[in-house]
């Protein structure tokens, strides 16, 4: 089993900026973000968990990635109180 490297951290912080409370509700990556931002958006793109290079929607596969995503960040949170 691997780490994970600055890349998958910034796709990992990016899923979690996705609405957990409605689908019907997307982000839009806009030109003045920073290129690490611009480039976790392409690369979830690519990998099938977005709808859009700049943003769009989580797909089915995003949803639940961004629900085990957000389960991890919650369990961290917990263990560092």
């Amino acid at each position: 089993m691997g780490t994970f490297d600055k890349s998958m951290t910034e796709e990992l912080n990016l899923l979690l900026k996705f609405p957990s409370d409605s689908l019907m509700q997307g982000l839009k990556i806009h030109h003045d973000a920073s290129q690490s931002v611009v480039q976790a958006a392409q690369n979830l793109h690519t990998k099938g968990l977005i709808t859009q290079s700049d943003g769009g929607y989580l797909t089915d596969l995003g949803i639940d990635v961004a629900d085990h995503a957000r389960k991890v960040y919650s369990a961290l949170l917990r263990t560092l109180n």
